[in-house]
């Protein structure tokens, strides 16, 4: 496939059409429409891996620029809309359709309350003051009248402006693309307090089993972060847009609890270019399992496992009672895991893969502790494995990291940090395994 960044914005929009009347063709119907950085001082001073320097490195004020407040969210979030909105060029016109692509966490890549609730305080605030953009949902239909895509990351950071350590504060990045030209016309940044941010993810981000690493979500995030404007939109956000808007249809209609339809757009995604990815395969195993259908949902987690397995490795969000390598008390959550495990050793057997085993902690605790109980469950994990498929035994390995690989970092141990309690399973030399 070549990459759009070959292609003119004619063409691109000719390819675009082309892909929503396939998707048409698949008989799959789009859902209704929901009725419900460029701050230069800041780009200096909280630099990113990779962030390009902006107008920060620009005239003799920007050598000491002005430190950059930590605000509360609501006020950091206008700051960056502000920087965003007003960053666009007058010469684009008067009315302008706006296709907004749910913003997402830039850690975990989840869609969260706090991202939604960003998202919608960015409407109210275009409405209100940006009159010449017209808000648009992301479906395949309002894509195709684009031409300009808003997307935005919400990262949690420590003091240091990294992601390894406790939260201090959250980075907002917002850009607006034109899918034309495939260039990012403008940026906005802002940092805000931690305090009273509401990170628990969006029910189907909360109850998907899998994370693994998926080039479409890291374009996303790479779009957005550690870019100027007028720099081209990352390959491979811009390759799969049309099947991302296929994908969000997909998770409206599962927490809609239009779950048939939700498979059916999972389904015609999958077929679509770029449709081999994370939110796909985690779908059409949350939709089957919703559906009751015990055979069709254990062949979905299957392509969940071998999906990951092509990528070298595939996190499982198992739930353990606390401080414990006991599974949570639940006979319906064991009967799934029992599938789950099934399912990952046949994948490893199908392909005689060997892997690692590798247990994760949330940040609870001292990691001396966290240390060990991660080794744990990760062997404990490996056993239940190796218990359903003795010839498993030389393939598997067991480790523990305890929390010092955490995405979340918000040390709550429940929901918001279910992701950073994870099982690691790492394609690993045959040989360590043994």
């Amino acid at each position: 496939m070549h990459s759009d960044t070959t292609l003119s914005g004619g063409l691109w929009f000719k390819r675009l059409q082309t892909l929503m009347m396939t998707f048409i063709m698949l008989g799959c119907a789009t859902p209704p429409a929901d009725t419900d950085k460029t701050d230069p001082a800041l780009a200096a001073q909280v630099k990113q891996p990779g962030e390009a320097p902006e107008a920060a490195t620009q005239g003799a004020a920007a050598a000491s620029p002005a430190p950059v407040p930590i605000r509360p969210l609501p006020e950091a979030l206008q700051a960056a809309t502000a920087a965003l909105f007003d960053g666009v060029p007058q010469a684009l016109g008067e009315r302008l359709p706006l296709v907004i692509d749910p913003l997402i966490d830039g850690n975990s890549w989840v869609q969260s309350n706090a991202t939604q609730n960003m998202e919608k305080l960015v409407l109210k605030t275009v409405s209100e003051k940006y009159p010449r953009f017209e808000p648009m949902p992301f479906t395949s239909s309002s894509l195709v009248r684009g031409p300009y895509v808003f997307i935005g990351t919400f990262t949690a950071l420590d003091n240091a402006g990294k992601s390894a350590g406790p939260t201090e504060w959250y980075r907002i990045c917002l850009a607006l693309l034109d899918v034309r030209s495939g260039k990012i016309v403008s940026k906005g940044f802002a940092r805000a307090a931690a305090e009273g941010v509401d990170h628990t993810p969006l029910p189907f981000f909360q109850n998907s089993p899998g994370w693994t690493k998926d080039k479409a979500s890291s374009g996303y995030v790479s779009t957005c972060q550690g870019t100027k404007a007028g720099d081209p939109i990352n390959p491979d956000y811009w390759d799969k847009l049309a099947t991302a808007a296929v994908i969000n249809d997909a998770i409206r209609a599962y927490h809609d609890n239009r779950l048939e339809d939700s498979l059916d757009l999972y389904r015609a995604a999958l077929r679509m270019p770029g449709g081999h990815q994370l939110r796909v395969f985690n779908g059409l195993y949350l939709t089957q399992r919703q559906l009751n259908r015990p055979k069709e949902s254990a062949a979905a987690f299957g392509d969940l496992v071998d999906y990951g397995l092509g990528q070298k490795q595939i996190s499982v969000k198992f739930l353990f009672q606390p401080g414990s390598t006991l599974f949570l008390n639940n006979a319906e959550v064991r009967r799934d895991y029992s599938m789950w495990l099934a399912q990952i050793g046949n994948q490893s057997a199908k392909s005689r893969t060997c892997l690692q085993v590798v247990g994760h902690t949330s940040r609870s605790g001292a990691e001396p502790l966290n240390e060990r109980l991660s080794l744990q469950r990760a062997t404990q994990v490996r056993q239940q494995i190796v218990n359903q498929n003795k010839r498993l035994a030389g393939q598997l390995s067991a480790a523990g990291l305890g929390s010092s690989k955490a995405i979340v970092g918000s040390g709550t141990d429940d929901a918001r940090d279910a992701v950073d309690r994870r099982v690691e399973f790492a394609v690993a030399d045959c040989k360590s395994a043994g």
